[in-house]
């Protein structure tokens, strides 16, 4: 469902990109504002579902991460435990340590007396030391019992497979830091060369003056009321003109549109237009700037001087 999301996603935004492009190309500034609009909310929405998604692996991380230190720190105390309990293992033998005042009363030798006080103080001070050392081993045990804890194997009550455990990540490969400088190299290259193009499109140069005496130009209106009268929809051709007359790099001041009948409308401008100048008023003319009125240029061409 995700990729389904992100495939429409991109298609829209491919799109939206597109026809912006197109539509600053044509000089339809209207439907370029429009496309630029869609392409914003759609890049949002995409970015949107783009947090989403990494939110819900985040959350799903600190979940096995909260699962592995529920994990690690019973095998800590596991392997505490069996420390431990090793260490009375191994003390316990200390009771009998001393096997020859067990032996019979007959049996007496000179020495017993000196070896007795001897062995009392020699016990004295081993019980000393191991108090001592009892009393300060307790942090190292707990320490070691941590670094074993990440070595000890997996609790077979848990049904836990060690195949089911993910690898951890590799370092990052010469390769993929080449890949990933090549691709932003070229995708820097294409930003470029786009906002480039797009300046040398839309810019307004110094052209060359037509020779013609006038550009005539033929249009036709087309509007969305089946009501409206044919004086409205000439009043409605007039408004896109006048609105366009200020669209080229010279001004039309001598710009008549006349009525063919039947939504036809005719249109001289003098000067005539140069090639760029055509561009811009056709796309102005074809631009959606009057609610329910859609005008649209059949066709433009120069007029020849000619002597009264």
């Amino acid at each position: 469902m995700r990729r389904l999301a992100y495939f429409f996603g991109a298609a829209a935004a491919g799109g939206a990109a597109m026809y912006f492009v197109v539509y600053l190309y044509r000089w339809q500034w209207q439907r370029a504002v429009l496309c630029g609009v869609v392409l914003l909310v759609v890049e949002v929405l995409l970015l949107g579902l783009v947090l989403v998604g990494r939110l819900a692996r985040v959350e799903d991380r600190m979940r096995d991460y909260d699962l592995r230190q529920r994990e690690l720190t019973e095998r800590q105390r596991d392997v505490l435990a069996r420390l431990r309990q090793r260490q009375r293992s191994e003390d316990a033998p200390r009771a009998t340590r001393f096997r020859w005042l067990e032996e019979p009363a007959e049996r007496t030798y000179v020495f017993v007396p000196v070896l007795m006080v001897t062995g009392v103080l020699l016990s004295g001070m081993a019980w000393l030391v191991q108090r001592v050392a009892a009393s300060t081993s307790r942090p190292a045990e707990r320490k070691l019992a941590g670094r074993l804890a990440v070595l000890a194997a997996p609790d077979p009550s848990a049904g836990l497979d060690l195949d089911d455990v993910p690898p951890p990540a590799g370092p990052r490969t010469r390769a993929r830091t080449a890949r990933l400088v090549v691709a932003g190299v070229l995708g820097t290259a294409l930003l470029g060369g786009l906002i480039v193009g797009l300046a040398d499109l839309t810019q307004t140069r110094h052209e060359r003056e037509d020779a013609s005496a006038a550009t005539s130009v033929l249009v036709r209106i087309d509007v969305r009321d089946a009501g409206m009268t044919p004086e409205r929809r000439a009043l409605a051709a007039r408004q896109l003109w006048e609105g366009c007359r200020d669209s080229t790099s010279v001004a039309l001041n001598r710009a008549t549109l006349g009525d063919l009948g039947e939504g036809l409308f005719a249109g001289v401008v003098r000067p005539a237009l140069t090639e760029h100048d055509r561009l811009r008023l056709r796309g102005c003319l074809e631009d959606t700037a009057l609610e329910r009125a859609h005008l649209t240029v059949v066709g433009m061409g120069d007029t020849e001087a000619y002597d009264n």
